[in-house]
């Protein structure tokens, strides 16, 4: 039973940022275990076991991320990530178009959402045309977001407007792609148990997000 980060998550996070080779960690190995590795497997587990009973007809998978890098992907930096994540997410090679709800832990900050990781032009365009042609299947959520102070868009709008609707689609209408999330600073809920309640009464209040956004990306098919 997930029960907390510690301080000791966050340090061995930024020692792996600033020492990303072998040697460091094979030293420090046992602490990720312990301190990383571990509670962030007991709160993926807890978080996915508890919302799937909660949203039974949700075909979602549970993703935990490793530390090691794809050897193919390096790109001249370590061989260790210095954030980690958990992902709940449709299955298929296509999953990445869908929405998706997220957790994720850096070294001096965490978050959780939920967005579409790899909104294609053809996705984004769709959207928009959606909000052209029935903009009031939106609206309430665009008002409802508006209003709440948990989630922020994280996605950036093109630099020249596509287009000019009433506000507040015109939040949504100009974004590259999809991403709601809370992101905060480390903090005491951090290495609470109350994360996991913290997380889930997330997900709930984005759940009519994760609906419109899944029925737009099956338009697609």
């Amino acid at each position: 039973m997930f029960q907390g980060f510690s301080e000791a998550t966050n340090e061995f996070l930024w020692g792996i940022r600033f020492n990303n080779e072998k040697p460091w960690f094979e030293a420090h190995k046992q602490e990720y275990i312990d301190h990383v590795q571990e509670p962030l497997r007991q709160l993926a587990k807890e978080v996915y076991e508890r919302f799937t009973a909660k949203y039974p007809v949700l075909p979602l998978n549970l993703k935990i991320s490793r530390i090691y890098r794809d050897a193919r992907r390096l790109h001249g930096r370590g061989p260790y990530k210095s954030n980690l994540w958990f992902t709940l997410r449709m299955a298929g090679e296509d999953w990445a178009q869908m929405p998706a709800f997220w957790f994720g832990i850096h070294p001096s900050s965490y978050n959780y959402g939920m967005g579409v990781f790899d909104a294609k032009p053809a996705y984004m365009a769709r959207f928009r045309k959606e909000l052209d042609e029935h903009p009031d299947d939106y609206m309430k959520l665009a008002k409802a977001f508006e209003k709440q102070t948990r989630f922020v868009q994280g996605a950036d709008s093109y630099k020249r407007p596509k287009g000019n609707p009433p506000a507040p689609l015109d939040q949504w209408y100009n974004r590259k792609g999809i991403d709601m999330g809370c992101y905060r600073q480390v903090d005491q809920l951090l290495y609470s148990r109350d994360l996991v309640e913290d997380i889930l009464e997330g997900f709930d209040q984005l759940m009519p997000y994760y609906h419109y956004f899944a029925a737009l990306g099956r338009r697609g098919e």
